[in-house]
């Protein structure tokens, strides 16, 4: 099945993404996400006044304006007033989302240049006091940690952890087999970083540094030098007798990125050149408890709509939430590793949930750029039960 359209992606950007209660969190998320949108939009050449929609994916809300983000973002770029603003959520596959939503935009008519990005500040997550708008008689009350429900699945109320402990279990990986895919990623991400790769994507930004400031370029969470002793030594996170670590884990970073998503045509005509075209895109549910399960039936799904097969897709991006996430999709997908996360990923770069769809997909343009490919395949698995998979293709061959 072919979609009847003709989106194309150009001028990606992000900030660098900090380690969580690290370099990034004094920053508001809005803030966070314009500086990123701003960055796309000096990439592209276009102006404030061609966007004629802003999509923006974000999973938690954290600051006072965040349940506004979208057209908080818009009016602080510029974009006139009459742009609608939209703010969308799909878990850790918001990112992709924002992509998905935008092109939907353009494929019924309603838009024909649009932004779409997200991004997240988990460090300025409150703490939540349940009983302070009506009051209590007396004796202690419990702060609610915001993040709580994040990291838990809402029907079992299992930390997402052990749905990633109930997957190593039910389908036999092992812990060996993950703590070497997380030092691989690692080790990956250092000689991205090394050199030059992972540093196209980042826009610098200024933080605070005691009374002054500094430029910050660089992500803020991989640790390229760690050893597989290190990795073995580490207990596991969610379960005494469990396999799954905070080594083999994805890391918890805040974040914001952007892209512009264009009808072909509207890109054509100010000269502004796509680096790659949205071809289709996937969508699947999945049990909750295995929910790590989620990229293989999104990219057979994606696979299947296209009459593609793996061997047809020249780069992978599956997002490392656990590294037992991509040992299943590796072993059910026939997956080649040499033509997968060759550049770190959720383990080593971390996880902002909105931004991290379209970091996977910036990584594989840029990628198809080097190589000369011509598909690449990002997915994702998504808390609740859910996989999504996304397919471009790259226009600089």
């Amino acid at each position: 099945m072919s979609l009847n359209h003709n989106i194309v992606l150009a001028a990606p950007a992000r900030t660098p993404f900090g380690d969580f209660g690290g370099s990034l969190r004094d920053i508001p998320l809005a803030q966070l996400a314009v500086h990123a949108a701003r960055a796309c939009l000096a990439r592209s050449g276009l102006q404030a006044g061609d966007i004629d929609h802003l999509v923006y994916a974000n999973t938690v809300p954290v600051d006072a304006d965040s349940l506004f983000g979208a057209r908080v973002i818009s009016g602080a770029m510029g974009l006139p007033d009459h742009v609608p603003a939209l703010t969308v959520s799909r878990g850790c596959g918001a990112g992709l989302q924002a992509m998905v939503s935008a092109a939907e935009q353009i494929i019924s008519g309603h838009s024909k240049i649009a932004l779409a990005g997200g991004a997240e500040s988990y460090s300025r997550a409150p703490f939540v006091l349940r009983s302070g708008r009506w009051g209590h008689k007396r004796g202690d009350q419990n702060l609610q940690d915001w993040l709580e429900n994040t990291y838990r699945d809402p029907f079992t109320r299992e930390y997402m952890g052990q749905t990633a402990e109930n997957l190593a279990g039910q389908f036999g990986h092992l812990r060996a087999d993950m703590d070497t895919w997380a030092l691989m990623s690692q080790q990956r991400a250092g000689q991205a970083m090394r050199s030059g790769f992972l540093a196209r994507q980042i826009a610098p930004i200024e933080v605070k540094q005691g009374r002054s400031t500094r430029l910050m370029s660089e992500d803020e969470f991989p640790r390229p030098d760690i050893t597989l002793e290190r990795l073995q030594q580490l207990k596991p996170s969610f379960d005494a007798q469990g396999q799954v670590t905070a080594g083999n884990s994805s890391g918890v970073t805040d974040g914001a990125a952007f892209v512009a998503v264009l009808e072909a045509g509207a890109a054509k005509e100010r000269g502004l050149q796509a680096q790659a075209r949205l071809v289709d895109w996937a969508t699947v549910g999945v049990e909750p408890r295995i929910m790590g399960i989620g990229p293989v039936p999104a990219v057979r799904l994606l696979l299947e709509r296209q009459g593609l097969k793996v061997s047809d897709i020249d780069y992978f991006e599956i997002n490392e939430a656990f590294a037992v996430v991509n040992l299943h999709a590796e072993r059910e997908l026939g997956l080649p590793r040499e033509r997968t996360n060759l550049y770190g990923g959720g383990i080593s770069i971390g996880h902002p949930p909105g931004a991290t769809g379209l970091r996977m997909t910036m990584t594989a343009m840029h990628h198809l750029q080097d190589t000369g490919g011509r598909y690449a395949v990002m997915a994702l698995c998504i808390g609740a039960g859910q996989g999504m998979a996304l397919l471009i293709e790259n226009l600089l061959r």
